[in-house]
């Protein structure tokens, strides 16, 4: 016999051998469960137990829930695809945010209008709902199988598998490598769309074989796809890369290579005016302006240990004089060396040094997406210098120069401490008073936070900042992380009042991240329309005839005189065309000037979603935008 204990503190006997589904049976709700949780792990429903141990269920709303269903549509898409084309290699196929995938060697391309095809053929297997069943096999058999299905992804998946048996799930005439869960069987899959085919290399590695990729997503309710499919239509118009090429912002180009950012100069204006605000705030609040290399020898990421973890991500070296250099992947080791350019007191310290950094990092094609995953980018990177007694202190600093700034863009944001993971540098004591410091300033702060339960860094415990845009969608912000590994890696020491010598505390510090990611980021948070403060242009001049044309560039100038950025429409062409196209140009203000404004000295002021603001003098009209871009109203 084995003791199960449930969530409302009860226990129970039962046979060793037991099916979870079937000790859970007396369970409120047991039966809408998809599997179950016994000592954290997740379990088939039908998964035999064996030990004694606590159960949970796993139901439909909830994260593992919808991976599960979404990993098990993954299964029943690589089955129909295996029963419409033929010779069919099949790769991988997991759960992913907000969908799933699995990706195909085949002869055949699998085009946009085969998704209706495969579609059609899954909704025919969920019909018949066949059960998703375990199969366990010894690592010959399983090699064995494989290799007589010419299924050479799995075969080479399975030699790196050390342990045995070997899990594979099946269902129909599908059987593959997996290790589950998955739903009991089909037919509790009951709401999916097939998205899209992509290209993907084997591995992410462009050296492999280019396979291909379906996408989908699944819900467990046609009303909550629906609403998903209504929030991909809405992403899709406010996608940066199609906006920053309307807009004229930034374009990639194939001859100068994939990943690699042209910002065209309203792009840049964009990213002038961030770094601006970013420049200023910082100098305010201590920090000193550093620049660093964009290359350096070898060594120095040697003693940093990038080399070492990193290496993946990192560009070839060059040969410079005999020695060999690398285009840096990080900036911490520039800043490092400039805090030890000279013996460092308690009196100097805490140091705050911050760089708009370039850095250059490795990405497969694969991987690259627009501004969002590319392989050269500014970071806005800084690193404070300081004792333990300043750790909590500096960490709050921080905390309010994030919540300033992104509050400036319009963002809410989730808070998340990750505390030591299994495989960490240092001792549990550095981890336990590194992390209290974090906490401590998280609630100096009041800020409300979640605990990430080793979620840290090898090297230190972090905070991680997520952004939730317009849309909802979480986003990579701010991120604080201790460091305890480089202060040793370095010897990058203080002399203390003791007058002795003693370890610095580095903290690692993002607010934007790359500037490329975050302002991708922002192109689709304002879906191309930005503030006042950010526009490239602010004031679009609109006269209605070519005989207000000079009165048009009077007014111009003095927006200008009064540092109002503005542009002039002198085309001979409808007033109602020359709005519109102002208006998709996402131009926060248009000034329309016609008789009545050409004789009584006024323009009429018109806002691209609030129409018609009325007549109003020049002075008054800058007036009211030079306040609203002093207060950086976000939308």
């Amino acid at each position: 016999m084995i003791r199960i204990g449930f969530p409302d503190g009860t226990e129970r006997e039962f046979p060793e051998g037991i099916e979870a589904g079937q000790a859970a049976a007396t369970l409120q709700q047991a039966q809408e469960a998809v599997a179950v949780k016994m000592d954290g792990r997740l379990l088939d429903l039908s998964a035999p137990l064996t030990q004694s141990g606590k159960l949970e269920l796993v139901m439909p709303d909830c994260p593992e829930g919808l991976d599960i269903l979404r990993h098990s549509a993954a299964h029943i898409m690589a089955e129909a695809v295996g029963h419409i084309f033929e010779g069919v290699k099949f790769a991988i196929g997991p759960a992913i945010e907000d969908g799933f995938y699995y990706d195909f060697d085949l002869e055949e391309k699998i085009t946009e209008e085969d998704l209706g095809r495969i579609e059609k053929e899954m909704r025919r297997i969920i019909a018949k709902g066949e059960p998703f069943q375990r199969l366990s096999l010894p690592k010959a058999e399983a090699m064995r199988r494989m290799k007589d299905a010419g299924q050479v992804y799995k075969l080479e998946l399975l030699g790196e598998i050390d342990q045995e048996p070997i899990s594979f799930y099946g269902q129909g005439d599908f059987l593959d490598l997996c290790l589950g869960p998955h739903l009991p069987d089909a037919s509790r899959i009951k709401a999916f769309k097939l998205l899209s085919v992509a290209g993907s290399y084997w591995r992410g590695d462009s050296r492999n074989k280019m396979l291909q990729r379906v996408y989908g997503t699944a819900f467990y309710s046609e009303e909550e796809l629906k609403k998903h499919l209504k929030l991909l239509e809405q992403a899709k118009a406010r996608d940066h890369r199609r906006l920053g090429k309307e807009l004229g912002l930034f374009s990639v180009h194939e001859e100068v290579g994939p990943g690699l950012i042209h910002w065209h100069p309203k792009g840049g204006l964009i990213r002038h005016l961030i770094e601006k605000f970013w420049y200023e705030e910082h100098l305010k609040r201590g920090y000193q302006i550093v620049y660093t290399p964009h290359i350096a020898n070898e060594r120095i990421f040697e003693i940093s240990g990038h080399l070492d973890k990193y290496a993946d991500l990192m560009y070839s070296p060059m040969d410079i004089d005999g020695q060999p250099y690398r285009l840096k992947p990080m900036n911490c080791p520039g800043h490092i060396m400039i805090y030890q350019s000279r013996k460092r007191s308690y009196r100097d310290l805490p140091l705050r040094l911050c760089e708009l950094g370039t850095v250059y990092r490795y990405e497969p094609s694969g991987t690259l997406h627009g501004m969002l995953r590319v392989r050269g980018f500014t970071q806005d990177d800084a690193h404070i210098f300081c004792t333990q007694e300043q750790l909590a202190s500096e960490v709050a600093g921080v905390l309010e120069l994030a919540d300033f700034m992104m509050k400036a863009f319009g963002y809410t944001y989730r808070t998340y401490l990750a505390t030591m993971p299994e495989d960490h540098l240092g001792t549990e004591e550095e981890w336990q008073w590194s992390t209290e410091a974090l906490r401590k300033a998280l609630e100096e702060r009041r800020t409300q936070y979640e605990v990430d339960e080793g979620g840290g860094v090898f090297y230190a415990p972090k905070i991680d900042i997520k952004l939730l845009d317009s849309m909802g969608r979480l986003w990579q912000g701010p991120t604080i992380q201790v460091d305890l590994n480089l202060p040793t890696r370095f010897n990058a020491t203080y002399v203390g009042a003791d007058g002795a010598e003693h370890l610095t505390v580095i903290v690692h510090r993002t607010v934007l991240g790359a500037m490329e990611r975050f302002i991708g980021g922002l192109i689709e948070h304002y879906a191309g329309a930005f503030p006042l403060w950010l526009a490239p242009v602010q004031v679009k001049v609109l006269p209605i005839a070519d005989r207000h044309n000079d009165y048009a560039l009077e007014i111009k100038k003095g927006l200008q005189e009064k540092g109002l950025r503005s542009e002039a429409d002198l085309r001979s062409e409808r007033i109602s065309l020359k709005i519109r196209e102002a208006t998709l140009e996402k131009i926060p203000y248009m000034l329309i000037l016609g008789d009545k404004e050409a004789e009584k000295g006024t323009v009429a002021l018109r806002h691209r979603t609030e129409g018609d603001l009325g007549q109003h003098c020049l002075d008054d009209v800058a007036a009211r935008l030079l306040a609203e871009i002093e207060e950086r109203i976000p939308a």
